[in-house]
């Protein structure tokens, strides 16, 4: 199929209500365009960019799709890229990320089945900052290109971790890099994937925030720029350290040295 460039529309006549069995549910889910308005179907008083309950579904039955979160945050579905940001955006509601004997694994997840999918860096990708103001309280609100919003608080932290271009296993990037993190020589983020292959080896520290059911997003080169301008520079000790506040709280990142 052409990816996310059929109409998941002209699926609707197909569609027209969610599976009601388990087994025509699983027949219906193995293309983008049927997954897309099953989702739809099924997603009842949901509104706007509210994300289903998916701890609560439990299926048993798990597939594999041909589809690949990229390390710049693009999405790509049998060897084309999804251009369409809605069907992006539809799916990013239902990933699911599980950890299996030490290894990370993320899923499209529905009430009957996980979709497995390969993701080589972070799920989520942050490409906007802004400070909002709320009950006398200042807070730095972030959102995502799949349209989460999520603000800086002791739950939605800024971490640094290491992230190696080059590795084998793509889907370690959300374990527990910290020592790595202290020895990289080098803050990079999406946009640097551009340039993999002067990177190969180089083991590059990149921004990431938590933003829900364990997904971490990754912070846009762009966007981080922004925060150092938002944030205050400070040095101690030769390192430099960048204060952010929000929500009435303090909170710091050790910037790398060069």
């Amino acid at each position: 199929m052409n990816n996310d460039n059929n109409s998941t529309e002209d699926s609707h006549e197909k569609l027209t209500k969610a599976p009601t069995s388990k087994t025509s549910s699983l027949d219906n889910l193995d293309n983008l365009d049927a997954l897309s308005q099953y989702i739809k179907s099924t997603k009842g008083t949901r509104e706007g960019r509210a994300i289903p309950p998916l701890e609560k579904w439990h299926p048993e039955d798990i597939a594999d799709m041909d589809l690949t979160i990229k390390a710049n945050g693009e999405w790509w579905h049998e060897g084309g890229q999804m251009t369409r940001e809605s069907l992006v955006s539809l799916f990013a509601t239902i990933l699911w990320k599980e950890e299996n004997n030490g290894n990370t694994e993320y899923f499209l997840k529905t009430p009957v089945q996980k979709i497995r999918i390969q993701v080589e860096d972070a799920p989520l990708l942050i490409n906007d900052v802004g400070i909002v103001h709320e009950d006398n309280m200042s807070w730095l609100e972030f959102t995502t290109t799949t349209g989460d919003v999520v603000r800086l608080d002791d739950e939605h932290s800024i971490v640094l971790k290491a992230y190696n271009s080059n590795k084998s296993d793509s889907n370690d990037s959300d374990s527990n890099n910290s020592d790595k993190a202290n020895q990289a020589n080098q803050v990079s983020t999406a946009d640097d994937v551009a340039d993999s292959q002067e990177l190969a080896s180089t083991e590059q520290v990149r921004p990431y925030m938590m933003v829900r059911n364990g997904l971490t997003a990754l912070i846009g080169r762009n966007t981080f720029y922004h925060l150092t301008e938002i944030g205050a520079l400070s040095e101690d000790n030769g390192k430099t350290i960048l204060t952010l506040q929000s929500g009435g709280q303090s909170y710091s990142l050790s910037m790398p040295t060069d």
